[in-house]
């Protein structure tokens, strides 16, 4: 029959590359957050199970104090609020427990 399919139109989005990079590090950090988070729930969990010596109980201690740390140092130096890590995932609630 020799028609032609849908016109297909170009269209342009017009992005802004420093939102893009906020929301970019937003993302990364709201990750990282939630790796963060789970390795302590983990670390807690061998720790109630009499699993690690109390070396190892002081060494995850000192790590997971100092993860939080530059968790905030980077939400600092990037501007992004602690909260602003926490996805809203609508019926599901948010990505990561309330504080």
């Amino acid at each position: 029959m020799g028609g032609r399919g849908p016109a297909v139109t170009a269209s342009r989005v017009d992005v802004d590359s420093d939102q893009l990079g906020n929301d970019l590090v937003a993302l990364v950090l709201t990750v990282v957050e939630l790796l963060r988070q789970l390795m302590e729930r983990q670390a807690i969990r061998r720790i109630d199970q009499g699993d690690l010596t109390e070396r190892q109980v002081d060494e995850i201690g000192t790590t997971l104090m100092l993860l939080d740390q530059r968790m905030t140092e980077l939400c600092e130096q990037h501007g992004v609020r602690p909260e602003d890590l926490n996805l809203d995932l609508g019926p599901l609630g948010t990505l990561l427990p309330r504080s």
